[in-house]
């Protein structure tokens, strides 16, 4: 069977000594007080969520796949996606470097990124759903209206609208 093995020690190399993500953080208006230890400390949880949940639902994924239901118009996802997903909402994920405006965290884009690496490489077809979201968040931040914003993306912030 398949595993996923987190890449924590390239992650903190690439971010914190390639990079010099510390002084970056630094100078970010709002993100002075996030440091090294917070960020990996984030990671790491995401590496446990994207082993143990994420990463065993992709050989369900392929085997399934999704249906449709043609009569009561229904799509129904693999099994364990919809679990899946409920977990991942409930710790907080889709809001993680959303505008706390919207019921966001307010975290640097990086680390999102780095997360939503570890959820990709551990299952590509379940990060779909989540990815596509923040994408329409991203969207709406640039060129939505107000009213728009106040009407989608706290709901899409919160994991309960995808």
């Amino acid at each position: 069977m398949a595993q996923y093995t987190p890449p924590l020690r390239d992650m903190r190399f690439v971010l914190f000594e390639l990079l010099g993500a510390n002084e970056a953080l630094a100078g970010l208006p709002g993100h002075e007080g996030l440091d090294e230890d917070t960020v990996m400390a984030v990671l790491e949880e995401a590496g446990k969520f994207a082993a143990g949940v994420v990463q065993p639902l992709n050989a369900v994924g392929d085997r399934e796949g999704c249906r449709f239901d043609k009569a009561s118009g229904e799509v129904t996802t693999p099994t364990g996606f919809k679990a899946a997903y409920a977990q991942y909402v409930e710790a907080g994920w889709p809001s993680l470097a959303c505008d706390p405006a919207y019921g966001g965290q307010g975290l640097p884009a990086f680390v999102n990124n780095s997360v939503y690496e570890m959820f990709n490489s551990a299952n590509q077809a379940w990060l779909m759903y989540a990815g596509l979201s923040h994408s329409a968040y991203e969207c709406l931040m640039a060129h939505g209206s107000d009213a728009q914003k106040a009407l989608y993306l706290p709901k899409l912030v919160s994991g309960e609208w995808t």
